[in-house]
């Protein structure tokens, strides 16, 4: 099975907890603090692995958490940094935040990393806080959450020729016979599915990789038919075969069939019509293809290379493999980039701002934001000085001001984050 777009969960790992704790030994005088740090969640990267070709995998295994830190020890001993997670994924791969709609990656060439998911740092143990007012705290922080995010997988194919056309037209059978692929073939439309693959040597030294895709038809940039599944794998193509039965065999007009597809490219991406062609010619075996074929030069207003052959017969094959052959030659693998001349800028550091909402409901406050989410994660509580320290927190991000403003008094419910607090004033 092919499979082109998934949707999957990626978390990054947590931190390892730092520690509360004391060094009290024979001979050594004022130990003092000596809980350690805990250690760095693993992060979930991805990594292009030219040996895949599809996204079936992910089908089967649809959640990647990467491994927490190891938690601090006595001694002022730091825990373990967890391993990395490389989770494989094929070359064309495009990663997009589903919450937010953001790119996160593009994957397109072996051994290509990205990094999706970050692991959290891992909390600090007591011995970080230990100070001249405060030799001796209490305080420890957990580890900060790894990232988590839902994303979606969306493989693109990456080949040098694409085969185009409506279907039925002969693209299968032409895949066929010039490389070693096996595509399902039958005598009716949208017998091709999925994409197939196939490597071409023409002989002479050259090679490239050939796609053989799913039929267009009449309204495919909006999604009919197999619509966008069959357009997307279209854009990493370098080279356009387009595929037209001459010889009318389904009862539609060539050069109808030729501006229809054209006009489906062009709605879809506008570079894709600009894109390198060659127009085929196939089924010039059946004795009306010739006239067909006179009448569709006629009316062609463009200069491209149209090239007839016979898929079945084999007839024509090798000059057609020698013109795309030479087509590539003069495409370039990777668009040229030109950068533009980088002027100097001033960095200057800014106040990190820390968003957080205030509402009442009935008798009680509601606090909520994703920064004193964090905080509350990585808050122990199980000691008196973390809950002080927490609380010395919320008053420099504001948060009791805005209490106040939204008229809380000493004595009322406070929820941050699932947890209640009273507030005192």
């Amino acid at each position: 099975m092919f499979v082109d777009i998934v949707k999957i969960y990626v978390k990054g790992g947590d931190g390892g907890n730092g520690m509360v704790a004391f060094r009290r030994e024979k001979f050594v005088p004022m130990g003092g603090p000596a809980g350690g740090d805990g250690g760095k969640g693993g992060d979930v990267i991805f990594e292009v692995d030219e040996g895949m070709h599809t996204l079936m995998d992910f089908r089967y295994q649809r959640h990647f958490k990467a491994e927490r830190g190891e938690h601090g020890r006595s001694k002022n001993q730091f825990g373990r940094n967890a391993e990395d997670m490389i989770v494989k994924v094929p070359s064309g791969t495009i990663v997009t935040d589903l919450d937010s709609g953001e790119l996160i990656a593009d994957l397109t060439e072996h051994g290509q990393r990205a990094l999706i998911a970050k692991g959290g740092r891992g909390g600090r143990g007591n011995s970080r806080f230990a100070t001249s007012r405060h030799p001796a705290p209490e305080i420890a922080e957990k580890g900060e959450p790894g990232q988590e995010r839902n994303i979606q997988l969306e493989m693109k194919l990456i080949a040098d020729v694409g085969l185009v056309g409506f279907p039925s037209v002969g693209k299968s059978t032409l895949l066929s016979v010039v490389t070693s692929a096996k595509p399902k073939i039958a005598d009716y439309p949208f017998t091709t599915l999925t994409p197939n693959l196939g490597v071409v040597d023409v002989g002479d030294g050259r090679s490239f990789v050939l796609a053989d895709l799913p039929g267009l038809i009449e309204g495919a940039h909006q999604g009919a038919g197999l619509g966008h599944q069959f357009l997307r794998h279209v854009e990493r193509t370098r080279l356009l075969v387009h595929v037209i039965d001459m010889a009318a065999v389904e009862g539609r007009d060539p050069y109808e069939d030729f501006v229809k597809i054209e006009e489906e490219l062009y709605q879809y991406h506008q570079g894709l019509a600009d894109r390198p062609q060659i127009i085929v010619a196939n089924k010039m075996d059946i004795p009306e293809a010739e006239e067909n074929l006179q009448r569709f030069k006629e009316q062609l207003d463009r200069d491209l290379p149209i090239i007839p052959i016979s898929a079945v017969t084999r007839e024509g094959l090798r000059p057609l493999l020698l013109a795309i052959a030479d087509q590539l030659d003069q495409i370039p693998d990777v668009e040229p980039v030109v950068e533009e001349v980088a002027q100097e800028v001033v960095y200057r550091p800014t106040p990190k701002e820390i968003k957080f909402t205030v509402r009442r409901e009935n008798e009680r406050f509601i606090v909520e934001g994703e920064e004193l989410e964090r905080l509350i994660k990585m808050t122990d509580f199980d000691h008196r000085d973390s809950i002080e320290r927490f609380a010395q927190q919320m008053r420099r991000m504001g948060v009791d001001d805005q209490l106040r403003a939204k008229g809380a008094s000493h004595g009322d419910t406070v929820e941050i984050c699932g947890l209640e607090f009273e507030f005192i004033d």
